[in-house]
């Protein structure tokens, strides 16, 4: 079994590997943690909701937890 812990490590890492300018699916994480992945979608979206990341459609900002359809993380933004 996948702990939030792990999820929230991945996603993390996974952001941290990819920089501050580009963007992922979190299915991606999903599918590196499990192979019955798209069970695992809501509990990614619940970590990355947790987490210093950014979650966008279409690259407007949404919410991970209410956004319907696909959604792209990446590392949130520090405001100057």
């Amino acid at each position: 079994m996948v702990s939030d812990a792990d999820i929230e490590a991945s996603l993390m890492q996974h952001a941290i590997a990819r920089g501050a300018d580009k963007s992922f699916c979190p299915s991606e994480v999903a599918r590196a943690l499990a192979d019955d992945w798209r069970v695992l979608m809501p509990r990614v979206r619940t970590c990355a909701a947790r987490l210093p990341l950014r979650a966008t459609q279409q690259g407007a900002p949404v919410d991970p937890l209410t956004a319907r359809g696909a959604i792209r993380l990446s590392l949130a933004q520090d405001p100057d």
